[in-house]
């Protein structure tokens, strides 16, 4: 099965993907939708299989955990508060039953922005089933977009602890469960098009320079998660892992309403529907053959990481960045 549309369609989605507006909208994924019918995972393509969500407790998580489940995955919802996303589960397990199916659904607490709740999380996770727990897709969705500039329990930027440090982490300290994964694992990273807008901030990962933006250091930290890709799928293919990262579109989500009112409020008619953003991310969990690893997506699509040399990391920083990052993320080795 091929992981791209058809050679004729190549010249639409590059124009779609070019001018942004289009190809982030719902009319990008509508146009590309038509094209992708047979290259749906088949029915039950997760029956029998354990994935887990990060920040699964709406938005684009609801919506992962939703198709994830629809594919028949036992889906593990990894949520800060049990308590706010019980409404979110609840809607879940109605619409499958409305649909005829059963969802396997299990919530769990933890605050992937600290090292202490990670590693209790993950080690009690492991050592389930007699310490034979396996995990077969590992999504990691939680985000966060503080106004002002705000640290960790440990005395990172909240934003690179919860989409950078916090998520290789969680995939360390989960590995056991991972190796387990019989057809061999899949990890997701749900970055944003925000990133094109920023380089690979190496010399200020933290933020602590220049005026603190929000929306800008969300965007950095969405600029590691892709530029690091590469590099983590080398860390991790040997155990079988394959790693990827993908960006959702423009998608109408309680985030989006909550950090940026104005950008939702002007192209409300445009966001695509929290289902269509988390497509990407489902099917790259279950489409069979496995996507190449190390890859950037968007609609079922490689993109390219950027389209500015201005933002285009020059020779060394990835590396460095990563020598960083797992340092600050508590790693034995880099």
């Amino acid at each position: 099965m091929s992981h791209a549309s058809p050679a004729p369609d190549r010249g639409i989605d590059r124009v779609l993907d070019r001018t942004v507006v289009l190809g982030y909208s719902r009319l990008g994924y509508a146009v590309r939708r038509r094209r992708w019918s047979a290259g749906d995972p088949r029915p039950g393509a997760l029956e029998g299989r354990t994935a887990l969500v990060t920040g699964g407790g709406s938005g684009l998580g609801e919506a992962t955990v939703l198709g994830l489940a629809r594919l028949g995955a036992r889906v593990h919802v990894l949520v800060r508060s049990p308590e706010r996303a019980a409404h979110a589960v609840a809607r879940i397990e109605q619409q499958l039953r409305d649909e005829g199916r059963v969802a396997e659904l299990r919530v769990e607490r933890c605050d992937v922005s600290d090292p202490e709740a990670i590693d209790a999380f993950a080690d009690g996770f492991c050592a389930r089933e007699d310490g034979r727990a396996e995990l077969d897709v590992l999504v990691h969705n939680a985000g966060v977009m503080p106004p002002d500039r705000t640290e960790s329990v440990d005395g990172h930027e909240l934003s690179v602890a919860t989409h950078v440090l916090g998520p290789i982490r969680l995939t360390e300290r989960l590995l056991p469960a991972l190796r387990r994964s019989e057809r061999g694992a899949r990890v997701v990273f749900v970055a944003s098009g925000g990133m094109y807008t920023q380089p690979l901030p190496v010399g200020d990962p933290e933020f602590e320079h220049g005026t603190y933006r929000g929306a800008v250091a969300y965007a950095r930290s969405k600029r590691m998660q892709v530029e690091l890709a590469p590099v983590l799928d080398r860390r991790w293919s040997p155990e079988r892992i394959s790693t990827s990262v993908m960006h959702p579109g423009w998608a109408d989500t309680p985030g989006l309403a909550r950090s940026l009112p104005a950008f939702r409020a002007s192209t409300r008619l445009l966001l695509r529907t929290p289902e269509a953003g988390a497509d990407t991310a489902v099917w790259l969990a279950a489409t069979d053959p496995v996507p190449p690893s190390g890859a950037f997506w968007h609609d079922r699509r490689m993109r390219p990481t950027s389209y500015r040399a201005a933002t285009h990391p020059d020779p060394g920083e990835t590396e460095e960045l990563w020598r960083w990052a797992a340092a600050a993320a508590g790693l034995d080795r880099p």
